[in-house]
């Protein structure tokens, strides 16, 4: 008997990623590769970060670009605001100039994310991502680190 194989689910089955939830995004490299260390080509992703957010009606509280992979802390403005499009829409966007450049692929299929609830605070959530180059000893101090930031406040 043929062996059944299962896809594994990564989004929550009975939810749309449509309107104004918060969200605590990790979007892989491909292969895991340390690519996020050029401040150009972080700088070129920030833009289209902008622009594509904007669009999809999304506030970004937080981005993080450690060395193989991306955190973001989001949030839908309004009910139309839908997770997934904007997701996708940023990652081929990025991904095609990255491919047109080097000829190799920037990030992995799919992300991970985490639908904060109601009684999670979006500040923890930011500055735990904001410590994560600390926690992992690529700087002392969360300040220190060059590949972060914010589009809603300053550090």
């Amino acid at each position: 008997m043929a062996e059944i194989k299962f896809k594994k689910r990564i989004r929550l089955k009975d939810f749309s990623y449509k309107g104004c939830y918060r969200y605590f995004i990790t979007i892989c490299a491909h292969n895991k590769n340390s690519i996020f260390t050029e401040k150009n080509l972080t700088d070129d992703i920030l833009r289209d970060l902008e622009k594509i957010s904007d669009k999809h009606k999304f506030s970004v509280w937080v981005y993080c670009f450690m060395p193989d992979h991306l955190h973001l802390l989001v949030e839908g403005k309004n009910e139309s605001s839908d997770l997934n499009k904007f997701i996708s829409e940023f990652k081929q966007v990025t991904g095609f100039k990255y491919s047109k450049r080097s000829k190799e692929k920037l990030w992995q299929i799919n992300y991970y994310e985490h639908v904060l609830r109601g009684d999670e605070d979006t500040k923890k959530v930011a500055y735990y991502i904001f410590d994560n180059p600390a926690r992992k000893g690529l700087v002392e101090h969360f300040k220190d680190y060059h590949f972060q930031g914010s589009f809603m406040f300053e550090l």
